[in-house]
């Protein structure tokens, strides 16, 4: 089971990416638990001010440290986090092997920056880990934050029906996936290789290693 406590200041951007499909029955199961957490509810003064002008002038309002510590320092004295995430443009691109890899802690922190970013001494006292899901920039990091999410939740054992099929998902194995095929084996005159329709295990299995090589080299 993986935890995800996620602090946002636009919380239900995250309620529908977490609230169905496989991340729903993650959760269901008892698999795949996640809080969701309202900077606001710790914003400063009767406004409950989360955001104030950056020093040194420039557009853009910054995410204030008092807020994001207050709720940072809350969440951790209820459990330890494995990793504390800052989800940035300028963070470590997220990928396969990176899922992977968190997939196998207990208990992750995930912030979403907002405006312009946030105070540097945020990053400083609590963050562990910096990610990005691509190069360029979203209006906040919630969106990433159901990315990163969604990805890691699908590899915990239990969360698929068929527990291999994550293990033949493109980038696995650093290949893109093979072309997939189902019924009808002819449509529109497009017919489903022969390989495929064998019964041949290893044939099949040559074919797909062979089309996913060439995938791979064509597309990336």
């Amino acid at each position: 089971m993986i935890r995800f406590d996620i602090i946002s200041a636009v919380p239900s951007l995250m309620e529908s990416p977490l609230s169905h499909s496989i991340m729903q029955r993650a959760k269901d199961k008892g698999l795949l638990e996640v809080e969701i957490h309202n900077l606001h509810d710790y914003g400063i003064g009767k406004h409950a001010q989360i955001d104030d002008y950056q020093y040194g002038g420039g557009a853009g309002m910054v995410m204030m440290p008092e807020p994001l510590d207050n709720i940072i320092s809350e969440l951790k004295t209820s459990r330890q986090y494995d990793e504390i995430i800052y989800l940035t443009p300028d963070g470590e691109t997220f990928d396969q092997k990176m899922a992977n890899s968190l997939s196998l802690h207990g208990s992750i922190m995930l912030i979403c920056g907002h405006y312009k970013g946030i105070d540097q001494r945020i990053r400083d006292l609590h963050v562990t880990k910096e990610i990005s899901i691509g190069d360029f920039v979203l209006s906040g990091g919630e969106l990433a934050a159901a990315v990163v999410v969604d990805a890691i939740g699908r590899l915990i054992p239990g969360v698929l029906n068929n527990e291999s099929s994550a293990l033949f998902d493109s980038h696995q194995d650093g290949l893109l996936a093979p072309p997939i095929y189902t019924r009808p084996a002819d449509y529109k005159g497009m017919k489903v290789p022969e390989v495929l329709l064998s019964g041949n295990d290893q044939r099949i299995e040559a074919w797909r290693e062979a089309r996913a090589e060439e995938n791979t080299n064509r597309k990336k």
